[in-house]
């Protein structure tokens, strides 16, 4: 096993080739909505069009989308810190995997481990000045994009939609799986 990095490309194309679209997919309703249609069809280009960036921009770093995904969590945390447990949990990480994820960004300089000052049994995780510009460079793409699409005005309420829709999206996974629990079909 080597102890190397991976390659930086040397360029990355000034433009990403555009995502799939994906297919529109009938909504079992007693009447049409085209309106709901064509908005789960974008949300699923937006999707796509997110890993993509994500990936892209990650990879420009030498860092997976999983490791960008938690450097940005970790910037949420406003230097606060997170435990090892918070961040497995918020990523659906196994301990084993979290700590492999610790360490590959440790050894990048990209975060570091303390001392949890209220459990000395415990760390907490802290971005670095490296992941601190990680996160602000990575971010950036994603600012400059909604700078350019979304209005001044909408920006409060497209964040609260977004707030929303993330909180339905939650309660009715939880839901699925409560039924697939109550039923027997979770494995």
């Amino acid at each position: 096993m080597t102890d190397t990095a991976p390659a930086l490309p040397q360029e990355l194309p000034s433009e990403l080739p555009p995502a799939p679209v994906s297919p529109t997919v009938s909504i079992p309703e007693t009447t049409p909505d085209t309106d709901l249609g064509k908005l789960m069809t974008a949300f699923r280009v937006l999707q796509m069009q997110h890993a993509r960036v994500l990936h892209h921009e990650s990879a420009a770093r030498g860092l997976g989308a999983t490791d960008a995904r938690f450097v940005f969590f970790l910037a949420a945390a406003d230097g606060q810190g997170v435990t090892p447990k918070q961040a497995g949990e918020y990523l659906e990480l196994s301990t084993g995997a979290m700590t492999s994820l610790i360490d590959r960004l440790e050894k990048r300089a990209h975060i570091e481990r303390r001392p949890n000052p209220e459990d000395r049994r415990s760390i907490l995780i802290h971005l670095t000045p490296s992941g601190s510009a990680v996160a602000r460079e990575i971010g950036a793409v994603y600012s400059a994009a909604f700078r350019e699409v979304v209005s001044p005005a909408d920006r409060l309420r497209l964040a609260e939609a977004f707030d929303q829709l993330g909180n339905a999206l939650d309660r009715h996974s939880r839901a699925v799986v409560r039924s697939e629990t109550v039923l027997g079909l979770s494995g």
